[in-house]
């Protein structure tokens, strides 16, 4: 593969997955607003790493849009990155991209999560919201290679 192929095989990859990316976040928000992971008003990790990163704590409306641009941004790269990574890898779309739903689950919210003090490690986590986070990432990646192969073709 040439430099100039390869850099367009990227290119195609990036923006196939950027898109991927966003309309997997639309679908997983649609699943946690069908089955929430967290009902007793525990605080949503996104936005508690917006208290994070500002050092002190939000309002309401701030910490709201913050962790919505948290949510909606890491959904964005992550599609953006598998995008790139099944460009060269194709092996990471198997399972018609459900084990990359799976893998980001298991780097999220049962490693990093637990490891920065934004959620409970996976023992202490509800059995809901083992299972709502396990369904709703499921179905990122179900929808991200969907989406990812449809636009990879046109493009």
């Amino acid at each position: 593969m040439s430099e100039t192929s390869a850099g367009r095989s990227l290119a195609k990859g990036l923006v196939a997955g950027l898109v991927a990316g966003l309309v997997a976040t639309a679908a997983k928000s649609c699943v946690e607003a069908l089955f929430p992971p967290r009902v007793h008003g525990e605080p949503e990790p996104p936005e508690l790493l917006a208290e994070k990163v500002a050092g002190h704590a939000l309002d309401r409306e701030t910490k709201t849009h913050a962790g919505e641009a948290i949510h909606w941004g890491f959904g964005a790269a992550a599609g953006a990155a598998y995008g790139v990574l099944a460009e060269y890898y194709p092996a990471a779309t198997n399972k018609e991209g459900a084990a990359f739903g799976l893998a980001l689950m298991t780097l999220t919210h049962d490693t990093a999560l637990p490891a920065m003090g934004l959620s409970e490690n996976v023992e202490e986590q509800t059995a809901r919201e083992r299972t709502s986070e396990a369904t709703s990432h499921l179905v990122y990646g179900l929808v991200a290679e969907r989406v990812r192969s449809f636009v990879r073709r046109l493009l």
